[in-house]
């Protein structure tokens, strides 16, 4: 079996993790860390869309056995749930996090500790949900959490509504990737979303996310250690555009892109009231978007 080391271990020992943290933690004064651009002073706790100052919040932590096979393993993957987002999705299935703020101010300390008791717990990674809105503190804990021992693989389980400037930051820190890609239609996006620029974002975000890490990789355990995985959620009457999004991870990402394509859609949140998202997902509309998947030249699925 080859030896595995998570990324950020170099990043720290080449002295570079300081200057990411520097360089992250800048963007919240005024914050412009993801495409939202608020333009807040976040270290003053003034808020924007994503209801979030200079303190991380997070509603829950677990070994979660319900993510991807590759990350779960027999331990079970390492989530830590943020609160609140950047994107808010009207159909939300987590929409008390994301919307209405159930959850804890956690301290830099707090939040290295988190990651420790995972691993120390034999979760197989380091699992941040929706952390778009936390990079600066992230890594910031980060730093602390490896002077304390933390050596297992760091997955960026988000949106897909991603600066890539950001990202670029994340570079040398983060070893698995896993955006969602939400939808293909501006329209779309705005009408679930209010934001009409999230197909063009997510775009961006994948193909930068990708050039740092490549295709995602599997040990012998088949356990993922490094690389991309794409979520796309399949909804009613074809409004994420699945045929358009496949199409585009097989010809601008790569054909052998682990994809996850998700047949859970329910209407959640808000989406009650919004006539084309209003509907549970058909069993021949999810088989429907399976084929236009293979059909694109996607071949690896979760």
């Amino acid at each position: 079996m080859s030896e595995f080391e998570a990324v950020y271990l170099e990043t720290k020992r080449k002295g570079l993790l300081r200057d990411k943290i520097n360089q992250a933690r800048r963007l919240l004064t005024p914050c412009t860390l993801c495409p939202r651009e608020c333009e807040v002073d976040r270290l003053s706790d003034e808020l924007g869309d994503c209801k979030t100052g200079e303190e991380a919040y997070v509603s829950s932590f677990n070994a979660h056995f319900g993510e991807e096979t590759p990350l779960v393993g027999a331990f079970g993957s390492g989530t830590i749930f943020f609160t609140h987002c950047n994107l808010l999705c009207n159909f939300c299935q987590n929409y008390d996090i994301s919307h209405e703020g159930n959850g804890t101010e956690y301290s830099l300390g707090q939040l290295a500790g988190t990651m420790l008791i995972l691993q120390n717990n034999g979760c197989h990674n380091i699992n941040f949900v929706t952390p778009s809105h936390v990079v600066p503190q992230i890594l910031a804990a980060l730093d602390m959490a490896i002077d304390g021992g933390l050596k297992i693989p760091l997955v960026f389980n988000s949106s897909g509504y991603d600066k890539v400037e950001t990202l670029e930051i994340l570079d040398g820190i983060i070893d698995i990737y896993m955006p969602d890609f939400k939808f293909w239609d501006p329209k779309i996006a705005e009408l679930t979303c209010n934001a009409p620029d999230y197909p063009e974002v997510a775009r961006k975000a994948l193909k930068e996310m990708h050039r740092q890490v490549g295709d995602l990789q599997i040990d012998e355990r088949g356990i993922a250690t490094k690389g991309l995985l794409v979520r796309h959620l399949v909804m009613p009457n074809g409004t994420a555009g699945t045929e358009e999004v496949m199409r585009y991870i097989a010809n601008e990402i790569s054909k052998n892109t682990y994809v996850n394509i998700m047949d859970q859609y329910r209407p959640c949140g808000k989406s009650h009231h919004v006539e084309e998202i209003s509907q549970s997902l058909s069993s021949a509309a999810f088989k429907y978007a399976m084929e236009q998947a293979k059909a694109a030249g996607i071949t690896r699925f979760a």
